[in-house]
């Protein structure tokens, strides 16, 4: 073993490692060498992305951040109130959302009824029974009644033509209905919510 390390070494002769040649860059099939964009910034430490993410979770200003809350909260308020004074669905509660419903409200507020009047008419019977004459506030008191009684009949009449022309529309009526739109004919126009949709004397559709 060891003749044959001399006898190499006498003749000068030297091993050489072949190496495989490097692929081109161009060539196909080849790896491409990995470039880094420049981002134009230094990243940042570990220590400023923990700053970054962290919220703080009382406002600084919290004069400031309850009167933002108070204004969202009343611009929400009122655009709910707009929403339900026009009859949009989704702002209705139960009692009012449906299409039978709608149409009930429709059919109310295309028609007089007698029944909303008896606001006015109870204003002015606590004047008639302050009235000196006790005469007079005995026959205030006879025409509250009356107007009570034919306030009912036609609400009674109207509820009942409204509850056929539902049947008609939608082959069934909703329970409550009737009473939804008779209790409807008892409040003074200008006051109703939803907001009427249909002028007098209009069909509802």
């Amino acid at each position: 073993m060891f003749g044959r390390k001399k006898d190499a070494d006498r003749s000068g002769s030297t091993s050489v490692t072949a190496e495989p040649p490097a692929p081109e860059t161009g060539a196909p099939g080849a790896p491409r060498a990995r470039q880094t964009p420049a981002k134009g910034r230094p990243t940042p430490s570990r220590k400023e992305q923990e700053a970054a993410r962290r919220r703080p979770l009382v406002p600084e200003d919290r004069k400031a951040a309850k009167a933002q809350s108070r204004e969202a909260s009343r611009e929400q308020r009122l655009r709910a109130q707009a929403g339900m004074a026009a009859g949009d669905e989704r702002f209705l509660g139960p009692r009012d959302r449906g299409p039978q419903r709608r149409f009930a409200r429709d059919w109310v507020d295309s028609r007089y009824s007698v029944g909303e009047y008896l606001m006015i008419v109870a204003l002015l019977a606590i004047a008639v029974l302050l009235f000196p004459n006790q005469n007079v506030a005995l026959y205030g008191v006879y025409v509250i009644w009356a107007l009570m009684i034919v306030a009912v009949l036609d609400a009674f009449l109207m509820s009942g033509r409204m509850k056929k022309a539902v049947q008609a529309k939608y082959g069934t009526v909703e329970p409550g209905v009737r009473w939804y739109a008779a209790m409807r004919s008892f409040t003074l126009r200008r006051l109703r919510l939803p907001k009427p949709q249909v002028k007098r004397g209009q069909r509802p559709s």
